[in-house]
């Protein structure tokens, strides 16, 4: 492994910002003393199973629980019918037809996928209410399935959800600039049939599950749960459960690992809530892995149909038009958000101008979709960059050079795109090369050579990838525009106690990605102590007044939303700090200075309060002050300067930041077998001002990994019954450390302008990757045929195809010259 840093601009460091201390969370995680949900314990608690659905398209006839209730141990059961009595349905974020979806947390009349949970069954252990599960007896009457998306879209499919009429959950027109005239101005035309972008997920390492406690006396839940954007969960809930928010206590200290997946818990946690309440008792809830697979929030499948690019006789790309078929699977859950999402990176890293996407959402016999690293945005940057590499292929373009000639140029930025997104910052040119050079590209045809004088196929890959990051949530409204949801915000607090400890609590809910240690470094540069002297509280807990509606880690927002709440809380607290020595010594607060745990008089070292007794002062020793001394206790809410979009136009500043990654591979195929071995890799990010640069590049290299993965092995594939082939880890491979090539990993910093810190968020570039893959299978079997790379998947059998029919794939592809 190599890491090359570059020269990196000083703006906003200091002594503990931008240095790779050792993380904080560190010391209790890998001695086995973190705390994940499954350690908290309670007297007289009951383990939930759910008895799932073996159908994927079925009514339910009948449920009989009686001999599930007559074993031993048995504590009491949930069926959809109570729910449908106790509850309400989950509110869409959909407008009609997919709006009229009716969502329960369990199965109500009718199941519409495999492994969608029908019972809950609670009892004394794991393993009885395991066995009490297998006593439910349920009637079905199975019915027709539909798995493909571009078939549920058709007249006659079998329906999922007949209030919505059909299959159809969401269709929109998106078009900017003059299409048209962009074709009529072309030299060349490229049309594209078909590309497909695989239905993969990811695979944290704990799965999803709580300890749900109800207390009678107050009418409120306590869940202890590893749910990662509690502010959605608790929108969702509480209008199901017809209670205020206040009655949902929601608390994490440790998560192993979020990935998006551990959005849409909710309709789980619903159920923990109402058996809670029904048998008295705590109750507990621990995904198994299958049924992580089967049911928990699987990454959008996309095709991309009729895709028409418009490209100059020198180059250059003028614009693109194509159809867009997603697979929401059988709830929306978090859908269609996935429907406008895409469109923060609707050119990719490209000065196309003119673009027209007709996006259309199917819901299919299979288990529901959710964020998923990169969400939505991995496939439309997945889908560009295979444009540019289809067009460099056909129109005898260099990939490298058709790239230079169309990214937005750094001299660009802040670069406003055809749809009113704002790239911030970067220099995509220069982390090409960068990448180029790690790989050793200048050597790639004496490599080529030697590849193929041992059989194989060499080819050099290319993936851009941007990572839009800290959501403008006013996106919701181009999909529903009367949705009432607008721009983010995120809380903390920083307090300097009565010993003089510094204290931080974050609203975010951190899932191994060092939160304690970055938040630390940032308060410790901005009151003057060392990054030891804070103490950030590990986790989140909705009742330490340090909540917002946003609250949560996801989508690329905590060194922007969270970091921004504690720098504004530090700066607040750092102003109070001098305000209080100021009335102690007697002058005014720009007097005072912040440095080494004291504060003292500019000038006149000897004239300094430590912070102890700044605290003390406040805290025990507070009288006789003519004026209220400040209270040393501050919260902030960061929140991100956003306007409504455009509803009418489709326009406006969707995210707040672009953090970039390129990617670059050298791979060798097995003319015999189509196996594909990733021989040397190389991943650079530019994600402006680094606060911790070792966690940086951890991110980096997990996103590589998850990308290699999604490329070679990892897919959910179903068949024509709605069986998940892939449901655990013997079917499901995840690559592990031997499957991993040589990384290189190097970083730019392009501070943004456009955050406290000069951060963005960052860590989900596996887009970049997938391609990255892609385009070097592509160059590899020019020399096998020319064979076309149209979807994201490429395991052996479907390289091995291509090999041995590259004709059908270039029948995929038609140029149109004037």
């Amino acid at each position: 492994m190599t890491t090359v840093e570059t020269e990196a601009p000083t703006l906003q460091k200091g002594a503990a910002m931008g240095q790779s201390v050792p993380r904080k969370e560190d010391g209790r995680l890998v001695q086995g003393q973190g705390v994940f949900f499954d350690d908290i314990k309670r007297h007289g608690m009951g383990f939930l199973h759910f008895v799932r659905s073996p159908y994927a398209h079925a009514k339910i006839e009948s449920i009989d629980v009686s001999a599930a209730h007559e074993l031993p141990g048995v504590y009491g059961t949930l069926t959809g019918d109570e729910v449908a009595i106790l509850t309400d349905p989950f509110f869409q974020i959909a407008a009609p037809p997919g709006g009229h979806v009716k969502d329960y947390a369990l199965a109500v009349g009718k199941v519409r996928y495999i492994g969608e949970p029908v019972v809950a069954v609670v009892a004394q252990t794991r393993e009885l209410a395991r066995d009490a599960a297998e006593l439910v007896t349920v009637e079905y009457e199975p019915l027709e399935v539909v798995v493909d998306a571009r078939k549920a879209l058709q007249e006659g499919a079998p329906v999922l959800h007949e209030e919505c009429g059909g299959n159809m959950s969401y269709t929109g027109v998106w078009e900017w600039g003059d299409v048209d005239a962009a074709f009529a101005e072309a030299d060349h035309i490229v049309s594209i049939k078909e590309l497909h972008f695989d239905r993969f997920n990811s695979t944290p390492l704990e799965c999803d599950g709580a300890l749900v406690e109800y207390n009678r006396g107050t009418g409120q839940w306590t869940m202890y749960t590893n749910n990662q954007f509690p502010g959605f969960a608790a929108i969702m809930m509480g209008p199901a459960l017809r209670v205020g928010l206040d009655k949902l206590r929601i608390v994490t200290q440790d998560i192993g690992g979020g990935f998006g997946n551990k959005i849409t818990t909710h309709p789980q946690l619903v159920v923990c809530c109402l058996l809670a309440r029904k048998l008295k008792r705590p109750i507990q809830w621990t995904e198994w892995r299958t049924e992580f697979h089967q049911s928990m929030s699987h990454g959008n499948e996309r095709w991309f149909e009729d895709t028409e690019v418009a490209v100059k006789a020198d180059g250059t790309l003028l614009g693109f038009r194509t159809k867009a078929i997603d697979d929401a699977g059988a709830y929306l859950r978090y859908e269609p958000l996935g429907g406008v999402i895409w469109s923060q990176v609707a050119p990719g890293m490209y000065k196309w101008r003119h673009l027209r996407v007709e996006f259309t959402q199917a819901m299919t016999n299979k288990a529901p979709c959710s964020p998923n690293r990169g969400y939505s945005r991995m496939q439309q940057l997945w889908f560009t960059e295979r444009v540019i590499d289809i067009v460099a292929h056909e129109l005898g373009f260099d990939p490298v050079e058709i790239r230079k000639r169309n990214y937005v140029q750094p001299e660009d930025m802040p670069y406003e795109t055809p749809n009113g997104c704002v790239y911030d910052s970067g220099d995509y040119p220069r982390a090409l090369e960068m990448a180029l050079e790690l790989v050793g590209a200048d050597r790639i045809e004496e490599r080529r050579a030697e590849a193929a004088s041992r059989g194989k196929l060499l080819g050099l890959g290319i993936g851009s990838t941007l990572d839009s990051g800290t959501n403008n949530f006013g996106q919701s409204q181009l999909v529903n525009p009367d949705l009432q949801f607008s721009g983010n915000n995120e809380v903390a607090t920083v307090k300097l106690d009565i010993f003089g400890e510094v204290v931080v609590t974050l609203g975010t809910t951190p899932q191994g990605q060092g939160h304690e240690t970055t938040a630390a470094q940032v308060v410790a540069d901005t009151i003057g102590c060392d990054v030891d002297s804070v103490h950030v509280r590990a986790g989140h807990d909705s009742y330490w007044n340090s909540h917002a509606g946003f609250s949560g880690t996801y989508a690329s927002q905590f060194a922007v939303t969270g970091l921004g709440a504690v720098k504004g809380a530090a700066d607040m607290l750092a102003g109070q700090m001098k305000q209080l020595a100021a009335m102690v010594f007697q002058c005014a607060p720009d007097d005072i200075e912040l440095a080494e745990g004291f504060a003292r008089i500019k000038g006149n070292p000897e004239a300094a309060l430590p912070f102890m007794a700044l605290g003390a002062i406040v805290n025990a020793n507070n009288a006789g002050f003519p004026d209220d001394p400040p209270t040393l206790n501050c919260r902030y809410v960061y929140r991100p300067p956003f306007q409504v979009p455009d509803k009418e136009r489709k326009f406006g500043n969707l995210t707040l930041t672009y953090s970039m990654q390129i990617h670059a591979c050298v791979v060798e195929v097995d003319p015999e077998t189509g196996v594909t071995e990733v021989v040397d890799y190389a991943a650079v990010d530019d994600c402006g001002t680094r606060i911790n640069p070792q966690i940086v590049e951890g991110q980096v290299m997990g996103a590589t990994a998850h990308a290699i993965g999604a490329a070679l092995w990892e897919t959910f594939a179903y068949d024509e019954d709605g069986n998940l082939l892939t449901p655990n880890f013997y079917d499901y491979h995840v690559p592990h450390a031997l499957d991993m090539p040589p990384l290189k990993t190097a970083a730019i910093e392009s501070p943004s302008p456009f955050t406290p810190l000069g951060t963005k968020g960052m860590g989900e570039g596996g887009g970049g990757g997938i391609h990255c893959i892609c385009a070097g299978i592509q160059d590899a079997l020019r020399a096998a045929g020319g064979a076309i790379v149209t979807d994201s998947h490429n395991p052996y059998h479907r390289v091995w195809e291509l090999i041995a029919h590259p004709e059908r794939s270039r029948e995929n592809v038609e140029v149109r010259s004037k």
